[in-house]
């Protein structure tokens, strides 16, 4: 009877031990035991092409930490960027970017980690502005900044990167849309005569963003500020700005105000929407 008691206590305890469900969860087979790095490796592209990037990452980081040295292992950090980028997890592909960049200054691929997680800035929207298809002048500039100085830093550290040609293309439109950002501000505080938020507003634009297309608009806002703050001296400098840069510029083609129509009206026509 004790030796039947001790078998049965046996059994119990070693069906406990291999996760039985009867007494909780099964344990998970780790299908990749005895995977040599290669293998990994291979296996992890597969799932990138399948676009099954949730596994892939897995393997990448698998493989990272059963193999840190060599140069799989810095593959695979790069990798696991480039996986949450196609994710579109921006925060965790800057994340991996960030760690790739600080444990790898010297890397043939360097550029490349300061690339994607410029990018990875460059595409950061939230939720909320998918849905709403939110213009890109009208969001919290922060990202834009953040991806701008990014591709700056590649520029900078890099220039006969293969990267840099497009990472300048996106730069030129990051100094646009951050110009038009601010210009949409002043436009917010004209209508509601804030006449000197709105021309600090326009003047950031053409002290920090002087090649912008957004120039000529926020020399119209600082006129336009100026005559409402009464300030004839400023407004006829900004005036003589606008006429040397701008000879065609669609105000002066309304002519010289004339007393019986200001010209700040004119303004009022265009933006009071």
């Amino acid at each position: 009877m004790k030796h039947s008691l001790a078998v049965i206590t046996a059994v119990i305890l070693t069906i406990f031990l291999n996760g039985c469900s009867i007494f909780g969860a099964p344990t998970v087979l780790d299908e990749t035991k005895g995977w040599g790095v290669e293998r990994l490796y291979a296996e992890a592209e597969t799932k990138m092409r399948e676009r099954d990037y949730d596994k892939a990452i897995s393997y990448f980081q698998t493989l990272e930490s059963r193999y840190p040295h060599g140069r799989h292992a810095m593959q695979a950090q790069l990798e696991i960027a480039y996986a949450y980028f196609k994710k579109n997890d921006p925060v965790l592909c800057i994340a991996a970017a960030d760690r790739f960049i600080k444990m790898h200054p010297n890397h043939p691929n360097i550029d490349y980690a300061y690339y994607i997680k410029g990018i990875a800035y460059f595409n950061d929207r939230g939720i909320v502005e998918k849905l709403t298809r939110q213009e890109i002048s009208d969001r919290d500039p922060k990202s834009l900044r953040a991806s701008f100085f990014a591709l700056k830093e590649l520029i900078t550290r890099y220039p006969d990167s293969r990267y840099a040609k497009d990472a300048a293309l996106r730069m030129t439109y990051l100094v646009n849309a951050l110009a038009d950002h601010e210009l949409h501000v002043a436009r917010y505080y004209m209508k509601r005569k804030a006449y000197v938020a709105a021309l600090n507003r326009a003047k950031y634009v053409i002290e920090s963003y002087p090649d912008a297309l957004a120039k000529e608009e926020a020399l119209i806002i600082m006129i336009s500020a100026y005559d409402e703050l009464s300030m004839d001296d400023l407004k006829q400098d900004s005036m003589r700005v606008l006429q040397a840069n701008y000879p065609d510029s669609r105000m002066l083609g309304k002519g010289v105000p004339s007393e019986e129509r200001a010209w700040w009206k004119f303004w009022e026509s265009l933006y009071a929407k």
